[in-house]
C-alpha cells in the first residue's frame, strides 16, 4: 500500500528558504511519478513540481524554476522539494503526490496524495 506523510512546513519571511519531506513508503520509484502540488483555500490543487525514472526527469512550473528544487533519496523512500527565494504567493497548502507512470502521463485511478503541509510566506 502507498502510503505519502508530509512534513517540513512553516512560517517563513519572504526571501527565505523551507525543505519539504514526503516520506513514501511503498513507492517503487522506478514505477512511480512523485510530485508536489499545491493548493490555496477557493483554488484547485495544481502542480508545482515532479520527478520520475529515479531522478531520471524532473519537471516544475514556470514560477518556481531556479528557486524550487525536487530530489528524491530511493533508498530511504524519501521526496523533497527545497524551496529557496519564497514569496509570498507561494503560500499554500503543499501536498506530495504519486501515481504511476511518468510526470508527462495523465493522472491514472492509482494516484495517492498525501495530507499536505502548510507553508506560509510572509511580506
Amino acid at each position: 500500500e502507498v502510503q505519502l506523510v508530509e512534513s517540513g512546513g512553516g512560517l517563513v519571511q519572504a526571501g527565505g528558504s523551507l525543505r519539504l519531506s514526503c516520506a513514501a513508503s511503498g513507492v517503487d520509484f522506478d514505477s512511480y511519478a512523485i510530485a508536489w502540488a499545491r493548493q490555496v483555500p477557493g483554488k484547485e490543487r495544481a502542480g508545482v513540481a515532479c520527478i520520475d525514472k529515479t531522478d531520471e526527469n524532473t519537471y516544475y512550473i514556470d514560477s518556481v524554476e531556479g528557486r524550487f528544487t525536487i530530489s528524491s533519496d530511493t533508498a530511504k523512500n524519501m521526496v523533497y522539494l527545497q524551496m529557496t527565494n519564497l514569496k509570498p504567493d507561494d503560500t499554500a497548502r503543499y501536498f506530495c503526490v504519486a501515481d504511476l507512470g511518468t510526470c508527462t502521463d495523465d493522472p491514472t485511478p492509482h494516484r495517492i496524495w498525501g495530507q499536505g503541509t502548510q507553508v506560509t510566506v510572509s511580506s
